[in-house]
């Protein structure tokens, strides 16, 4: 029954976690027996099963439960399966978002080798505006996740098909992530390939995406400022903040004014 093999997913973080306190007791439970049903649950034919499987991988990647092998060798491999061209429409839509979801979560080094040629070529999915979409919407979070050498080499050419895609929305998801890939690129990249972008955004014939181009326009400028002087920086988050300056600080009269913060559209995407 689909019911059980859900409810049996939602078990699996807190058995997971009890396991890693008990290490010394059950040094492989986890990895031989718990690991191979989250991973058979993501192709289930029910797609609450998924869902479920799909939160708990989530889970366990966020606290650091699974090995860097079997993200590799087990995780990884079923993901670029159903991501692939050929794949069934909703198995795609699933797996394209649960990579976006997870690379904050992975080494650099596997996101850039493993996942990143299937994100790029996600993109410029012809077949699925919503796997496109979806790539738009996190596409801040790809570009923190690998830096600004493969942003700029690999992320930033797809970023520009994304600008000027024939459907609006997918225009608009980029106005809402500017600031977050600003932010990844150098100052050069940012002056003479991504101005003009943002530009050609704030002009778009669809009053939605411009809408979205203005309200991102003070945190894309804020990316030009050099952050020793102008005190800004990026939180865990995803958001952009000013520190307090000292006297502020020490006076706690003007905390609360210094203390603004603008979100990324990688937190407001949807």
């Amino acid at each position: 029954e689909p019911t059980v093999r859900t409810e049996l997913m939602e078990q699996i973080p807190p058995i997971a976690i009890f396991l890693q306190e008990s290490r010394p007791k059950f040094p492989t439970a986890f990895f031989e027996y718990l690991m191979p049903i989250v991973v058979r649950y993501l192709t289930d034919v029910n797609n609450q099963v998924r869902k479920a499987g799909q939160e708990a991988l989530l889970i366990l990647l966020e606290q650091d439960l699974v090995a860097q092998s079997d993200i590799e060798n087990k995780v990884c491999p079923i993901l670029l399966d159903l991501s692939a061209p050929d794949s069934d429409d909703e198995y795609k839509v699933e797996a394209v978002n649960i990579i976006c979801k997870m690379a904050s979560m992975l080494s650099r080094t596997t996101v850039e080798h493993m996942l990143l040629p299937r994100f790029c070529e996600l993109c410029s999915d012809g077949k699925l505006f919503q796997v496109r979409k979806i790539c738009a919407a996190n596409f801040g979070d790809i570009c923190n996740a690998v830096g600004q050498e493969a942003t700029e080499r690999l992320l930033i050419p797809k970023f520009f098909e994304l600008c000027s895609d024939s459907v609006w929305g997918m225009r608009k998801a980029c106005a809402e992530c500017f600031m977050a890939v600003s932010y990844t690129t150098s100052s050069e990249v940012r002056r003479s390939k991504l101005s003009p972008l943002f530009i050609s955004l704030i002009s778009d014939t669809c009053r939605w995406v411009r809408q979205a181009a203005f309200q991102s326009l003070g945190p894309f400028i804020s990316t030009f400022a050099n952050p020793s002087s102008a005190g800004l920086y990026i939180r865990e988050d995803g958001t952009l903040s000013i520190r307090p300056s000292t006297q502020d600080v020490n006076s706690n009269s003007c905390q609360s004014s210094n203390n603004i913060t603008l979100m990324s559209s990688s937190t407001n995407a949807t």
